[in-house]
């Protein structure tokens, strides 16, 4: 059997107006075709949120208000058209990368939620997702006590993987298939899993690393501090 990093994979990036999920709205998206390693096919899209796009923001991924708005198309038809690509390559069998897999696709699930679209589950038959294998997450999993950031700049520079143009989607969404590969490349482990025993243990590998961050803020003095043990979706996913 093929192993999955060696198969269709489909690298998926959202660029946002911020970073709470239920909240913050898709400015770009792009999901991005890789099979044996090779790019076979690209999609991007530019939205225009239906909010203004905070300063902070749009200095990281370089779209204004005034662009989205002049640029963009309807969020609602790009929310919509995102979700039917994943769910579209999900149906054909492939495996959708995305780095930080729990903010991009409850981001996309509240979008969905927003403007009264079919969820993801909707499109899959009742599944939440199809296989979907997270860098992060797995990164933190195998190399649990590494210090440093675990951005993905920061990762691609663990794994030797190259980053032109980081908080482009597409640069992003292709920069995160490459560090998977890498990864399975250098942990036979990980490699040797079938892409839904992978998706499986990194729902627990989350949790475990969601329970010992919250654990260390509240240590830090936060008391009050929860993190989401959700994954590949955050629970509950609210509009």
């Amino acid at each position: 059997m093929e192993a999955w990093h060696g198969g269709v994979l489909v690298g998926f990036d959202l660029e946002t107006t911020g970073t709470e999920p239920a909240e913050s709205r898709i400015v770009t998206a792009a999901v991005v075709e890789v099979r044996a390693g090779e790019v076979r096919g690209r999609r991007g899209w530019l939205a225009d949120p239906g909010t203004p796009i905070p300063q902070e923001a749009a200095a990281i991924h370089g779209i204004s208000t005034e662009r989205a708005v002049a640029e963009g198309r309807p969020a609602r038809e790009v929310a919509d058209e995102v979700a039917e690509a994943l769910a579209g390559h999900w149906r054909d069998g492939a495996v959708v990368v995305a780095y930080n897999a729990a903010f991009d696709l409850s981001l996309l699930a509240a979008e969905l939620a927003r403007y009264g679209l079919p969820s993801l589950a909707d499109r899959l038959g009742g599944a939440e997702t199809g296989p979907v294998v997270d860098p992060l997450t797995i990164d933190r999993a195998v190399d649990r006590y590494r210090r440093g950031k675990r951005t993905l700049e920061a990762v691609c520079g663990v794994y030797g993987v190259t980053l032109d143009a980081a908080h482009d989607a597409g640069a992003d969404a292709l920069a995160a298939v490459q560090v998977a590969r890498a990864i399975a490349v250098r942990h036979p482990r990980v490699a040797a899993l079938s892409p839904a025993e992978l998706h499986d243990r990194q729902g627990g590998w989350h949790a475990r690393w969601a329970r010992d961050f919250q654990s260390y803020l509240r240590g830090q003095g936060s008391p009050d501090a929860v993190i989401d043990t959700g994954w590949p979706l955050r629970e509950p996913v609210t509009a």
